[in-house]
């Protein structure tokens, strides 16, 4: 999968245009993803992704990088042995594109505003 863009509220994924907060993994787009604090990323909120087999995970945390990582999910997604990218959302899915285009088992997230 490759993101074709990405501006404020809006992300193009392999054709098709998101508006919602949306996880990549290997095969699937999950739309409308939500955390349960909003802007703070917490291990529950990785589940779906963390099942999956992946190496890499790349977070956008916003435009401005407002969503925050939670401490002991920084810890408990390194403990898995999965490198954990962060970076505000464009910068994010510049990332994105270079671990697919390079073959990395790698998935995302991506807060699309703030």
């Amino acid at each position: 999968m490759q993101i074709y863009s990405y501006s404020f509220g809006r992300m193009v994924v392999d054709g098709k245009e998101y508006h919602d907060d949306l996880v990549i993994l290997p095969g699937k787009i999950v739309s409308g993803w939500w955390r349960i604090e909003g802007h703070v990323l917490n291990c529950e909120d990785l589940e779906e992704i963390l099942e999956g087999d992946i190496d890499e995970l790349v977070v956008g945390q916003g435009e401005s990088c407002s969503m925050k990582i939670n401490g002991g999910c920084r810890r408990m997604i390194e403990g898995r042995g999965i490198k954990l990218i962060t970076a505000n959302t464009k910068r994010a899915a510049e990332m994105f594109n270079d671990k697919v285009r390079h073959h990395v088992k790698v998935a995302g997230a991506f807060h699309l505003t703030c």
